[in-house]
């Protein structure tokens, strides 16, 4: 091989060219594949943010993970866990440093964009029974016609009582689905805005059409669907009115390709770094930091509610550790650190007019930075320091994990946020990073296994880090 000369040499330091993790190492490889089929398993298992909150508390149980209690002190190398109202959690090791010298934060959702049905759901046309939905989160509503759907969920009774819901996910379970029009009739509707493709009140699920055998009842097909979820769930229509039902893809995640190095699936937006996440945090031994894995809820509708990051009960958490202890609180919130645990867009070349390819963030590359989400002039963004983008991203190279940086999309076409500022506006410092994902926000979204491998490993490093 030819000697390199000076000038190439000097473009070897000091120019910057990203390369695909995926392409260097079998090993990477071999590693990123089996970590994806334990990711595969959590996303098939919690398709609401209720189920994948009991998922992850028995995966903490499992892990020895005691029950928080805020009257207690801890030592260094406890586990503590608690659930927020079941549908957040928070996990914690506490670290051999004091609180007042701040806590590390990794911090993920586990709400996707999905439809839910309404207050009054359930209604008869035409021998057909049905539910009417409203869409939750960024939904592209012509999407969701026409493919396999399952119901997940929870009623409330009228005694009191609750019961679980789920219904579409197994073999033998009947699915649900939105209709839509054959092409033969379909010239109007082909006139519409692709955004109105399918409009929202249009977002009706078929759900039965045999009705019970009477001819003096006016809406015997409704009667009908009413009498078998009475049979099995105990409910009358009311009991939709104090309900949480949530309609998701019936289908399971699957490889995508021939070289089978891509998954695909419902749900990776935000499960893909909540995953790695609570790995890293279950696999975390005697930190120097006390760290704080947080899988967080309705950040697809502006983190708002009582288990959203809007809400106090993270900064609660970390609050009566630090009384408990008797140290200060706001010296530690100061002191501390939070990775925005997020996913952003891939660059895909199908639709390559959406993005600037220098600073988009690709499939295959390793888990991405982004310094700022928001919109056109960088609005509702956090933006995180060069001090801070320096310390993570050092980290990563030190330790060969595979790291990019960008932006969203073209400037001007849109835009997006995360959990960041939230945090941000307690005082801790934040920067965002997540696996690129391809289809976001559709109901069959795709990411490579190498980036989420790196997301793993770029948190357990982040919990262990001595600095």
């Amino acid at each position: 091989m030819a000697e390199k000369t000076p000038t190439q040499q000097l473009a070897e330091k000091l120019l910057y060219t990203p390369a695909y993790a995926a392409d260097k190492s079998a090993d990477v490889k071999k590693a990123a594949a089996d970590f994806a089929e334990g990711y595969r398993k959590f996303l098939d298992n919690g398709k609401t943010e209720r189920e994948v909150a009991a998922e992850s508390e028995q995966m903490l149980k499992d892990a020895g993970y005691q029950l928080f209690d805020p009257k207690k002190t801890y030592a260094p190398g406890d586990k503590v866990y608690f659930i927020q109202l079941n549908k957040a959690v928070v996990a914690s090791t506490i670290g051999t440093r004091p609180y007042e010298e701040g806590f590390h934060l990794v911090i993920a959702h586990t709400d996707s964009p999905r439809l839910d049905l309404r207050p009054n759901p359930l209604y008869e046309s035409d021998h057909f029974s049905y539910f009417k939905t409203h869409y939750y989160g960024g939904i592209r509503k012509y999407q969701w016609g026409t493919m396999p759907l399952a119901i997940h969920g929870v009623f409330s009774r009228a005694d009191g009582t609750t019961v679980s819901v789920n219904v579409g996910e197994d073999e033998s379970d009947p699915v649900f689905c939105i209709t839509d029009l054959l092409p033969h009739l379909g010239a109007e509707q082909n006139e519409r805005k692709l955004s109105e493709g399918i409009k929202a009140e249009e977002l009706n699920i078929l759900i039965g059409s045999e009705a019970v055998e009477d001819a003096d009842i006016k809406e015997a097909v409704k009667l009908n669907t009413m009498i078998l979820l009475n049979e099995k769930y105990g409910i009358t229509e009311k009991d939709f009115t104090r309900a949480e039902i949530e309609v998701v893809p019936a289908y399971k995640c699957r490889d995508v390709g021939f070289d089978r190095a891509l998954l695909g699936g419902y749900g990776h937006d935000d499960r893909v770094d909540a995953y790695p996440a609570l790995m890293a945090e279950i696999e975390t031994k005697n930190p120097a930091f006390t760290t704080v894995c947080v899988l967080t809820d309705k950040e697809e509708i502006g983190s708002d509610g009582v288990t959203g990051m809007q809400s106090m009960y993270v900064f609660h958490f970390m609050q009566q550790l630090c009384r408990a202890a008797g140290q200060d609180d706001i010296i530690a919130f100061q002191n501390s650190v939070c990775l925005s645990a997020d996913v952003t867009a891939a660059y895909d070349p199908s639709w390559a007019s959406a993005f600037e390819p220098k600073n988009g963030t690709y499939a295959g590359r390793g888990i991405a930075l982004f310094k700022y989400t928001g919109s056109r002039g960088k609005s509702a963004a956090n933006d995180a320091s060069a001090e801070l983008v320096g310390y993570v991203t050092r980290m990563m190279d030190e330790n060969d994990v595979a790291w990019q940086i960008g932006e969203l999309g073209r400037l001007d076409l849109g835009g997006g946020g995360t959990i960041a500022k939230y945090v941000a506006n307690r005082g801790i410092p934040v920067i965002d990073i997540g696996v690129p994902v391809l289809s976001m926000h559709s109901p069959f979204e795709v990411i490579h296994k190498t980036d989420l491998y790196m997301a793993y490993r770029a948190f357990a490093l982040f919990n262990q880090a001595a600095q």
